[in-house]
């Protein structure tokens, strides 16, 4: 039963994405349909949480908007979401970022990953 639903999932799994590590300031491209129009909007936010594998995997992302913390969390294989770019890769020594919450202003800024 298992590999077929591993085969059956497989098949929506997007392969275009980026690699999404918490502490990565991402802007997400989310459809969003008002009445018979389409049209895309974009969050842009830290990545405080990732969890679930394979199709079930998301993320949760952070932003502070007009002085009030906004999370949303996006399932990363849904056709909903358009496309994910990482801006910043922030370095972190934790799976989860749940800290931020209580942080605000500049003391929720993170250091960025120097790659080589």
């Amino acid at each position: 039963m298992k590999p077929l639903v591993k085969k059956l999932e497989s098949e929506f799994l997007k392969n275009d994405l980026p690699d999404l590590q918490p502490g990565c300031t991402v802007k997400v491209f989310v459809r969003i349909k008002e009445g018979n129009k389409e049209r895309t909007q974009g969050f842009e936010g830290v990545i405080i949480k990732k969890r679930g594998s394979g199709i079930n995997t998301t993320i949760t992302v952070r932003r502070i908007f007009q002085g009030i913390g906004v999370e949303r969390v996006f399932p990363v294989h849904s056709p909903r979401i358009e496309k994910i770019t990482v801006l910043r890769r922030g370095q972190v020594r934790r799976a989860k970022l749940y800290y931020l919450r209580e942080r605000s202003g500049k003391a929720t800024r993170l250091k960025e990953k120097i790659r080589k």
